[in-house]
């Protein structure tokens, strides 16, 4: 549900760049498929349990959240970790391919882990080849990282590539770093 309400871009109808009529169409899809869900999780497999419906309802909430929980920690782990960089829009005026190349590398991180650990995040902690290589099926990720790595050594460009637990230090560490207004 985080996911497809962050998809709305409710920054740009604060800042007026989106307006209401906007946001209530883009809005209906996403309330429609949250509605479906809610039914199915709270309401249907709950009724459906009979005398087992507060312990189907409790264990579809908690599982919800671990999963929520989970999906944030490897979407920014591959996203916000305090070697990421972020780039203005004017990079994108008259980039070249290679540029395009190398603002995917510079602006995602990976995850190290064992072969569980990559099937759990569904290979989303290769967010560097899945950055560029987003067509590929992504249980391939793992196998290319090497040859993507050699390439990065070989130009100077980092590999961001830390564990779960190190990259998720970061990620918080730079969410309460631009928490506070900045110093002038």
């Amino acid at each position: 549900m985080g996911v497809a309400i962050q998809n709305l871009e409710i920054v740009r109808l604060i800042y007026k760049r989106k307006t209401w009529a906007q946001f209530k169409e883009e809005w209906k899809p996403t309330q429609k498929k949250i509605g479906k869900q809610f039914f199915k999780d709270y309401l249907f497999f709950p009724l459906i349990a009979g005398p087992a419906a507060l312990p189907v309802f409790t264990g579809n909430l908690v599982a919800n959240g671990i999963r929520n929980i989970w999906t944030f920690s490897i979407i920014f782990c591959g996203h916000f970790t305090k070697d990421v960089e972020v780039f203005p829009k004017t990079v994108l005026q008259g980039e070249s391919r290679g540029h395009w190349y190398m603002r995917q590398i510079r602006g995602s991180s990976n995850l190290t882990g064992s072969e569980a650990f990559h099937i759990l995040t569904g290979h989303l902690s290769h967010q560097i080849e899945h950055h560029l290589f987003p067509e590929v099926p992504a249980r391939r990720y793992r196998k290319m990282a090497p040859k993507v790595e050699a390439v990065c050594q070989k130009y100077g460009l980092n590999y961001n590539n830390a564990s779960l637990f190190k990259q998720y230090g970061q990620v918080l560490g730079r969410i309460v770093k631009y928490a506070f207004p900045f110093k002038k």
